[in-house]
């Protein structure tokens, strides 16, 4: 998990998405623009659409005004679909999903905090749509943990 990093490839899936989101009309976006308009590296951002693209996040748009737009509305598109699409599951220690794992001893209880680490991502990447993202009217249960007072302290 490496002290829960959010990659760049998330980041910039999540980053995509908002632009094809806030495009007028839900028109097609090319890549280069999308690429632009959030100052992204156009051949990685190629590759991150592909993977959205199979993932049923974006579908792309052939010819000449062709691009790529949302699948389906910004409102139904959670930030932890488009990272799942991007990478896989949200939550995954040495590369397993917890729910597979066990531990012995001394440490038996850590699966459970593992689980409910994923549970706390989820709770926040489940919520948050696209559209959300897009306006800044995040849920309520977001604006709420971001009101805590250590939000922002570094551990």
């Amino acid at each position: 998990m490496g002290a829960m990093r959010v990659s760049a490839k998330a980041d910039y899936a999540v980053r995509a998405c908002a632009e094809l989101a806030a495009s007028p009309q839900g028109d097609p976006v090319a890549v280069e623009t999308l690429a632009v308009g959030q100052g992204l590296p156009t051949s990685f951002l190629e590759r991150i659409l592909g993977d959205l693209r199979r993932g049923g996040v974006v579908v792309s748009v052939r010819g000449r005004s062709g691009g790529y737009r949302l699948a389906r509305p910004a409102e139904e598109i959670t930030l932890a679909d488009v990272m799942r699409a991007a990478e896989g599951p949200l939550v995954t220690v040495r590369d397993e999903r917890p729910p597979s794992l066990t531990y012995e001893g001394s440490a038996a209880a850590l699966l459970d905090v593992w689980v409910a680490l994923r549970v706390a991502v989820r709770d926040v990447l489940d919520e948050v749509t696209i559209a959300a993202l897009v306006s800044g009217d995040l849920p309520e249960p977001v604006r709420a943990m971001l009101g805590r007072a250590d939000a922002w302290e570094n551990p």
